[in-house]
């Protein structure tokens, strides 16, 4: 019987887009709020578990979860704990495609390309034109899924595969080898389990075999965070070790109560008259909530574990709580509500200022990859929000009844989150700029670079002084900032002149990084500059 590999393989093509494009809208629809969850309500590893499960669910993508997760760690914003949680969450939360396909949605798969195609192409908002990204994407994996399906069932009547299925069955270690070299290959483990779920119904595996395929599939996801891990920071490192220690003990102790665990399966199927695929899918689920019901106690010990196997300083965590910006302090009491504003714009600064030496690492190390830029961007969307709620908060102060002095503070308030927040922009500018050196295979010269460090270690030293004048009102501190804003200057005029000395004498070689160099010198700049508006506005009168 012939295979109609073109439809197995484009309707897989389908299939996997389909979770990609659906997550990636999701992701975007979500918007600063997934990081905003993970990062508020971590503080309990329970608490971790459960948004790492939701988020999860919401984006479709554990390994999306785990790169959000080693992000924050990386940025000082959470602990190995809170992460070892996120990742434990994600196990369960990768099981809700399974049980999706196992509801069989597909009979309605082009009603939902069609609606998601229709709200994409004449939706106005941005907001539209991601949910249809959403409705579009699920559509197209279910598609993708029945037209595999179709030719899957082809499988069942050749003699070889039947072979490999009956061996499998009884010798499920094959499968788990099988899957686990799938699932690293395609780095889905919802699509190599969408895939067991057809086959099964379609008679062309026995139930064994098929939830060896699952356990499989949970050591193939974390192959992902390895690779991510290979050359990154010691948070993804650590990240990924959590979650392949994890994810390979718990299937190490599920390929040992095979057996019995097949028989509960079976016993569940008849008490509830499951369908087949959804017999997969109850066994997915099980195992993973399983597995970390029983992990869970030991989330410390397991972290101690991965400290002593990958040793190494974590960042100091930051403190970016604001759950001091009470609704009721503004209306009365707005004096002390300008107080709990200063201490949030401090922590906000921490995060700038952390992003920034974050920019420059970027910048030094040759093997930075799209991880460490996704972690800066992670960082800016942090600024980004706090920018948001200080100033929302700042103008709910500004309705209250306020003294002359309170106003003074209220308008120095905006203009210090205001510079900050783009100190924060040109940082992503930066990093952008060095992306583009990355990409095009090239570096800085020697010279370049140690122009950059000087302006990095000056910009460090102006921005802790103008937060400082900023809490002092030291006037002292203010004009030795304007010093350091003319040296700044002198630096940047002085590595322009000396970057096209270096390009008349052919030091330069690369067109890019040419290019670009004096983008970053301006920007660098502007960085500064935004260091002494928060001064200035601190002594207005005595510009």
């Amino acid at each position: 019987m012939n295979i109609s590999w073109d439809a197995i393989l484009g309707g897989f093509g389908l299939f996997i887009f389909g979770i990609k494009f659906m997550g990636d809208g999701l992701k975007s629809l979500a918007g600063d709020k997934l990081r905003e969850y993970i990062d508020k309500y971590t503080t309990k590893p329970i608490m971790a578990v459960l948004i790492g499960t939701l988020i999860t669910v919401v984006i479709q993508s554990s390994s999306a979860t785990t790169a959000i997760t080693i992000g924050l760690v990386r940025a000082g914003l959470m602990k190995l704990e809170q992460a070892a949680g996120i990742v434990m969450g994600a196990n369960i939360g990768t099981t809700i495609t399974a049980f999706i396909i196992g509801l069989k949605v597909e009979k309605f798969a082009l009603f939902f390309v069609f609606a998601g195609a229709i709200v994409l192409c004449f939706g106005s908002r941005k907001k539209l034109h991601y949910l249809g990204e959403v409705i579009l994407g699920f559509g197209l994996l279910f598609y993708g899924l029945r037209i595999m399906g179709d030719a899957l069932k082809a499988l069942k009547d050749i003699p070889q595969f039947i072979e490999f299925a009956q061996l499998a069955g009884e010798q499920p270690i094959l499968a788990l080898l099988a899957s686990t070299i799938m699932t690293g290959l395609i780095q889905s483990s919802s699509a190599v389990i969408g895939v067991v779920q057809k086959i099964y119904e379609a008679g062309g595996m026995p139930l064994m075999a098929a939830i060896a395929f699952v356990f499989g599939s949970n050591i193939g996801t974390t192959i992902t965070g390895i690779f991510a891990a290979i050359g990154g920071s010691l948070a993804a490192k650590r990240t990924a070790g959590i979650h392949t220690l994890f994810n390979v003990v718990g299937t190490l102790l599920g390929m040992l109560l095979l057996v019995p665990y097949v028989q509960i399966v079976i016993y569940l199927t008849g008490m509830f008259n499951l369908s087949p695929m959804m017999q997969i899918a109850v066994a997915h689920i099980i195992f993973n909530l399983v597995t970390t019901l029983l992990f869970f106690p030991f989330l410390k010990q397991m972290c101690a574990l991965i400290r002593k196997i990958i040793p190494g300083n974590e960042p100091e965590k930051l403190d970016v709580n604001i759950d001091g910006l009470s609704d009721v302090l503004p209306h009365t009491l707005p004096s002390t509500a300008l107080n709990v504003v200063k201490e949030v714009i401090v922590k906000m600064n921490a995060v700038v200022e952390r992003n920034v030496k974050d920019s420059q690492k970027y910048l030094m190390n040759p093997k930075a990859n799209a991880e460490d830029k996704e972690h800066i961007m992670q960082a800016e969307g942090l600024i980004n929000s706090l920018d948001k709620k200080i100033v929302d908060y700042l103008l709910l102060i500004s309705k209250a009844d306020m003294t002359e002095s309170d106003f003074v503070e209220y308008n120095l308030d905006l203009q210090v989150v205001k510079n900050l927040e783009r100190i924060g922009d040109i940082t992503v500018n930066l990093t952008e700029f060095y992306e583009m050196v990355k990409e095009d295979k090239s570096n800085f010269t020697k010279e370049a670079i140690g122009e950059l460090n000087s302006m990095y270690e000056l910009f460090y030293h102006m921005v802790n002084s103008s937060i400082d004048i900023y809490l002092t009102k030291d006037y002292a501190r203010y004009e030795a900032l304007m010093e350091d804003e003319n040296y700044m200057d002198l630096l940047e005029y002085e590595s322009r002149q000396r970057h096209f000395e270096r390009m008349r004498d052919g030091k330069c070689s690369s067109m890019i990084s040419g290019s670009v160099y004096c983008d970053i010198l301006s920007n660098m700049e502007r960085m500064a500059d935004h260091c002494c508006n928060i001064a200035k506005a601190v002594f207005v009168d005595k510009k």
